[in-house]
């Protein structure tokens, strides 16, 4: 496992804190969802950076927000340029974080084994 270096990650955190912001404020498209930037990993020569997004709502809703972040990276690279003091301003990669679902799919499964298993000890 790569070794996570200090910079990276203040400069990941900083770009998380500054595209939410820009994602809330800027961008208006009526087909993007409730978003929310979860994490960002910057690439150790600050070429790239993979953005974690989650959305609320419908698979649809989902494909359709990731679409317009992914439309919209050159303005939002363009406008993080603008807000922060680094030489290099990462190429901006939008995935879809989908550790919220499985976390809240597995609390679902564990309270359901919970539950049939204080009903089956009651008998």
């Amino acid at each position: 496992m790569p070794r996570d270096y200090p910079r990276t990650r203040r400069v990941g955190e900083q770009i998380q804190r500054e595209l939410a912001m820009l994602v809330r404020e800027q961008i208006k498209d009526p087909r993007l969802g409730m978003t929310t930037v979860s994490a960002v990993q910057v690439s150790r020569d600050f070429s790239h950076a993979k953005v974690y997004v989650t959305v609320l709502g419908e698979p649809e809703v989902q494909r359709q927000s990731l679409q317009v972040l992914r439309r919209a990276a050159g303005f939002l690279r363009h406008e993080l340029g603008r807000r922060m003091l680094i030489r290099t301003v990462p190429e901006l990669h939008f995935v879809y974080d989908e550790s919220i679902e499985r976390g809240s799919r597995l609390s679902d499964l564990i309270e359901q084994a919970v539950t049939e298993d204080k009903a089956r000890h009651r008998d």
